[in-house]
């Protein structure tokens, strides 16, 4: 199967903005998937953001949706480096988002002089909510918001408040994917254009994932048994569970896969997270020894 790629035009001209504009700002924000931070932050981010020793406010969003033993195993990981702070949030929650000027500025102490401004700008994969956290923050709509990846285009820079000023970004992919499993749950969590994927063959790999980490919700979610299932035989049940059939009787996959894929995607299956610490720490060793497994492999129970 080929690997996930997607890497549009525009997102080269939003990169050599980014290394611009980095070097005028005091604090980077990133904000990613809290079901999957590792695979949702981009390396081409942080390596800007060490070239130029800027500290990082790493924002873990839709925390509501992700698995809270998993998210807590995150925190601990990002507060553990130097010059980074995590919180976990829901962008949607008022009382998240009012938690992220004071962190910020903890971040830089040089900046509460109330003489020059803090200076933040905000960073991240397409499709994370960084759009629906710049509207929350400065308590207006500012950002269009949509359920598409990629669509913020350029940045701007506005007032958040007394001595702060916050520079919003495109969302904006690396050029290559390393890891499938990256591609793969990216994809499955709506931060791949669908132009890039088949939902198909994106909804089984999740399927992989769920079953081994949570059949439990998968089994009160469409009332079945899970023990023995592969995630192409999960889409064909979910497919004969939902009524995903096509003339002559033949199962619609593609439907079954839409099925799942919004389960998931709008919280209906349960709190979720994809990946732990300990099982991205796995992956990543296996490639270095080029024995990464094909397609997703972090969903397992760690």
């Amino acid at each position: 199967m080929p690997a996930v790629q997607w890497f549009p035009g525009h997102m080269n001209a939003a990169r050599r903005k980014l290394a611009e504009t980095l070097a005028a700002v005091d604090v980077l924000i990133e904000v990613t998937d809290a079901r999957l931070p590792g695979a949702s932050s981009n390396p081409m981010i942080e390596s800007l953001r060490r070239f130029r020793n800027r500290p990082c406010l790493k924002l873990l969003n839709k925390a509501d949706l992700a698995d809270p033993v998993a998210t807590a195993a995150w925190m601990a990981f990002y507060n553990a480096q130097p010059g980074v702070r995590a919180l976990a949030i829901s962008a949607r929650k008022a009382g998240d988002v009012a938690r992220i000027p004071p962190a910020a500025q903890q971040l830089a102490p040089h900046r509460d002089d109330g003489i020059k401004p803090l200076r933040m700008i905000l960073t991240g994969i397409p499709n994370v909510g960084k759009s629906t956290l710049m509207n929350a923050l400065l308590k207006r709509r500012v950002a269009k918001v949509g359920d598409e990846p990629a669509v913020t285009k350029g940045q701007q820079t506005l007032d958040l408040g007394p001595g702060m000023t916050l520079t919003d970004t495109p969302g904006l992919m690396w050029p290559k994917i390393e890891h499938d499993a990256d591609g793969f749950m990216l994809a499955a969590s709506h931060a791949i254009g669908r132009n890039a994927v088949i939902d198909e063959e994106v909804a089984a790999r999740l399927g992989d994932i769920l079953l081994q980490r949570y059949p439990a919700l998968l089994a009160a979610r469409y009332r079945i048994e899970t023990a023995g299932l592969d995630g192409d035989a999960l889409l064909e049940i979910v497919a004969r569970r939902r009524g995903c059939v096509q003339k002559g009787g033949t199962l619609d996959l593609e439907k079954a896969a839409n099925v799942l894929l919004t389960d998931y995607r709008s919280g209906i299956l349960g709190r979720i997270s994809l990946e732990t610490p300990e099982s991205r720490a796995r992956m990543l060793a296996a490639a270095e020894t080029q024995q990464e497994p094909a397609g997703i492999s972090s969903g397992d129970n760690a």
